[in-house]
């Protein structure tokens, strides 16, 4: 029978014509009688390791589709879905809050600005801007955006239920952040009065039809108390400028200069009493 066709009943392998064939065919060498090689094991991983594999692929996947799905929606069919920014006007004050008949603000609050060069104090209350009712809060944040930075418009508002007519220029918001810079880095420093302002409240002045401030806590031997100001005492005017609220009054104290002289309108058990004061600083 051919070589080529001989094969072992026992193993099935074909049978070499030598020794050496024969030791070929099994993987060991014939002539030493060394033993054949042992075929390296694959390693197999666990079923755990390939749900873990899965995931990873799953989660680089999608956060690859998102980066890519994104910038598309922001910009579908060319055009930038991101909100653009609105240019709005200020006029230098805290904000506004809705009253009975428009709004109304705390105080001025840069100093200089053009709510102050208008004459306007915390506590007024704007009923109409430049032409247009004010009812509500809402209503004059849209109103700040809609008016160009630099319009000068009229304002009608209300003080102590008198009606008033002024006119103010709008600014940037540049403008109201450069203005309240300057006022905290002036070299004069702030002025002190010499109270509790966490202690005052707005009251209503007895047998008027306005409002104060009243103090309830004084500083002793400090400016308010070394010019006869007493606890209780309601103050209605600092300077020449009505006080109508604690916000406006704790402003007009810190932009008085150190050590300059001013005027305090008090009600004290329902007088009017006018004291004259030397600042002094913070």
């Amino acid at each position: 029978m051919p070589a080529a066709l001989r094969f072992c009943r026992n193993c099935g392998f074909r049978l070499g014509t030598s020794f050496g064939d024969a030791g070929q065919q099994f993987g060991g060498d014939a002539y030493t009688g060394s033993a054949p090689l042992a075929a390296p094991k694959r390693r197999r991983f666990s079923g755990m390791t390939w749900l873990f594999v899965g995931l990873l692929v799953f989660f680089v996947g999608a956060a690859a589709f998102t980066a890519i799905i994104n910038p598309i929606r922001r910009n579908a069919g060319g055009i930038s879905m991101m909100k653009p920014m609105v240019a709005k006007s200020y006029v230098g004050v805290d904000g506004w809050d809705t009253t009975d008949g428009g709004v109304t603000f705390g105080s001025i609050d840069a100093s200089n600005g053009t709510a102050d060069k208008a004459g306007l104090v915390g506590g007024d209350i704007i009923t109409k801007f430049d032409g247009r009712d004010v009812r509500d809060e809402d209503q004059m944040d849209e109103l700040m955006v809609s008016t160009p930075i630099g319009k000068t418009v009229d304002v009608e508002y209300l003080r102590d239920g008198e009606k008033k007519t002024t006119k103010l220029t709008t600014i940037s918001q540049d403008e109201f952040r450069r203005l309240t810079k300057e006022f905290d880095k002036r070299p004069e420093g702030r002025g002190q009065f010499g109270y509790e302002d966490g202690d005052s409240e707005r009251v209503k002045v007895p047998g008027q039809s306005f409002f104060g401030v009243k103090i309830n806590t004084l500083l002793r031997s400090r400016p308010a108390d070394l010019a006869g100001i007493k606890e209780g005492d309601i103050v209605t005017e600092f300077d020449g400028v009505p006080i109508r609220t604690t916000d406006e009054f704790l402003m007009r104290v810190r932009r008085a200069v150190p050590y300059s002289n001013v005027k305090v309108v008090v009600f004290r058990e329902g007088q009017k009493l006018e004291i004259p004061m030397k600042m002094g600083k913070q």
